[in-house]
């Protein structure tokens, strides 16, 4: 039976703790939302939370079980989903036996929903509603997605003592393996780009091959920034026999995390590309997976399998919303940020939530605290940075590292260390300090920010939930990273699910009235990007003037995709010449930027 998804959103991962249990939050109202896999730490330590909350009975998963990060994994993933289902169960039974539930159900779900209009319909006729309610219920709703998210790039190799584990045991590895032994019919977003040993590991998992009927029970989403990346990828894995479900396209620079600026191209023109060449990204994809199907000698689908196109990162206003779905015909758009401000769908402790409720436009910035040298969205005034600063000053700069799934340079030790580990900062401080003489004092300090300013995040992206949930935290304080997008200045109270539904549906505003349209404000973030970029580069060489010019090119064809785009749409009339003239503004701010001549020697 095709499931016609009740809701146009989907609430994408965020951090470590911010979504860990949101599909247990979520789910029985038809939500989907993205767990994240790379912690299996806090998953073992929820898994306990929901096991004693919910009266089911635990049993610790230790660091001395043989495959025990999968196995963690698994055994999580099965809890949410056995938890979903009975809440869903309950929450069916509640929608039968009371009309208001049910009217409260129906006011947060889209206006233009089939499913809205034969709830009202059965309410309308009043005879024999429990029996007519129940059965429509029994045969149109579902619950929400339980999908999960693995970070391509955070696949560490594992040792034990001094001898390194076989591939399956690394990182990501492990968090695929977990998933794939999982009861859940749902999907894995791979996100931060291709790992071609990982993506070749999917082949051990036959639920992601079609069974006789071309169904898949486990899907693949791909996270990407522009056309040409999905293309590539999706052809990758259709090589394998593999097809990818959906593409979720984030916008590079406005969205909450780890930010992968695209080569300038603008959130509007990358999501025209995938409308124009939906057809080619499905054939190519199918030709390629049918061949290497029949190769295996497996079942394969003589059509294409179906192929969603999602796109989130920055949106704000229900206009916007349906703007996106109507002008490039999306499936489903996410909406991150604005629900860390709702306690019933993510996990966030107090103090954090407070910060957020109450930052500034300024408070948000692309920050350079990752170890993982990608540039990060995050916040001002984070309990993390106060214990990191407070670190620095007293001479005793880095993290106790106790986690190390960040452990990835391989630069002093073959194991890998982290970048915000202590053992590596004093490494690299001692190695400043004896070229000091040689520097400036300016440089000096410059250099030691660069080492001192990376933050312990799988730590403090993992705290929320153990504040929240009064989980007691082993080990050196971290505090809180948090990693919103700038879209959350606009948001400063904290609303129930239910206001959250209707702002994006209904358009009943959350908003502060000063918010800059979403197009709009991913263009400053790429000016602001590109004057930085060529502000702090020391040595200029032909190939990143070549990789100027192009970004610049890029810029400005999608402004002037826009300018088009803005006369001719149905949408965003009240604000028309505003937007125009923003987008003027910043084509003068990007044309007074000077890109530098190559200097010859």
């Amino acid at each position: 039976m095709t499931k016609t998804p009740l809701h146009t959103f989907h609430i994408p991962v965020m951090g470590l703790a911010y979504t860990i249990d949101s599909p247990i939050r979520v789910a029985q109202y038809g939500i989907s939302s993205v767990i994240a896999l790379a912690d299996h730490d806090l998953i073992e330590k929820m898994r306990n939370f929901y096991s004693v909350k919910f009266n089911l009975p635990y049993e610790e998963i230790t660091q001395k079980f043989h495959d025990y990060r999968a196995e963690r994994i698994t055994s999580y993933l099965n809890l949410v989903d056995k938890i979903v289902k009975e809440k869903f169960e309950n929450f069916k039974t509640e929608l039968t036996e009371s009309k208001t539930a049910l009217e409260n159900f129906m006011s947060m779900l889209p206006n233009t929903s089939d499913i809205k209009k034969g709830f009202q319909n059965l309410l309308d006729d009043g005879i024999a509603f429990k029996e007519n309610i129940q059965h429509y219920i029994e045969s149109h709703l579902f619950p929400g997605e339980i999908d999960v998210n693995i970070m391509t790039k955070l696949d560490k190799d594992n040792f034990i003592k001094n001898e390194q584990l076989p591939i399956e045991f690394n990182d990501a590895h492990a968090a695929l393996r977990g998933f794939a032994n999982s009861n859940l019919e749902s999907s894995v977003v791979l996100s931060a780009g291709m790992n071609p040993r990982l993506f070749g590991y999917f082949e051990n998992f036959k639920d992601f091959f079609p069974n006789e009927n071309n169904e898949l029970r486990k899907k693949i989403i791909l996270k990407v920034s522009d056309f040409r990346s999905a293309m590539i990828q999706g052809n990758f894995l259709a090589k394998k026999g593999l097809w990818v479900s959906e593409y979720r396209i984030e916008s590079g620079l406005n969205c909450g995390g780890h930010a992968f600026a695209t080569d300038g191209l603008l959130l509007g023109t990358i999501l025209e590309e995938f409308k124009q060449k939906k057809e080619q990204l499905t054939q190519s994809a199918h030709d390629l997976m049918i061949k290497a199907l029949q190769l295996k000698n497996q079942l394969f689908p003589e059509n294409p399998l179906p192929l969603k196109i999602t796109v989130q990162g920055g949106v704000g206003t229900s206009e916007e919303h349906e703007f996106l779905l109507n002008e490039y015909n999306v499936d489903a758009v996410g909406w991150g940020s604005p629900f860390l401000l709702v306690p019933e769908a993510t996990s966030v402790d107090k103090e954090t939530r407070n910060l957020l409720m109450n930052a500034k436009e300024d408070d948000f910035y692309l920050s350079n605290i990752s170890p993982l040298g990608v540039p990060f969205n995050t916040l001002k005034g984070t309990t993390n940075e106060f214990l990191k600063q407070k670190r620095i000053q007293e001479n005793k700069a880095g993290s106790s590292c106790p986690k190390k799934f960040l452990a990835l340079s391989k630069e002093y030790d073959p194991h890998g260390i982290c970048t915000a580990s202590k053992k590596y900062q004093d490494i690299k401080l001692e190695e400043l300090e004896i070229k000091k003489d040689s520097l400036s004092a300016e440089n000096f300090e410059k250099s030691k920010i660069k080492i001192t300013e990376k933050s312990c995040l799988c730590v403090g992206l993992a705290n929320a939930s153990y504040l929240e949930n009064d989980i007691k935290i082993k080990g050196q304080s971290q505090g809180v990273v948090i990693c919103p997008g700038p879209n959350l200045a606009y948001f400063d109270q904290e609303v129930s699910l239910k206001e959250m539904l209707q702002h994006i549906y209904q358009g009943k505003s959350v908003l502060r009235t000063d918010r800059p349209h979403l197009f709009v404000k991913e263009l400053k973030m790429y000016v602001d990007y590109f004057r930085n970029e060529i502000e702090s580069v020391s040595e200029v060489t032909s190939n990143q003037l070549k990789k100027w010019n192009s970004f610049k090119a890029n810029i400005l064809e999608g402004i002037e995709y826009y300018q088009n785009l803005f006369s001719s749409t149905f949408y965003f009339k009240n604000d028309e010449e505003k937007i125009k003239n923003q987008f003027n503004f910043y084509k003068s701010e990007l044309n007074a930027i000077q890109i530098p001549a190559l200097e010859l020697a």
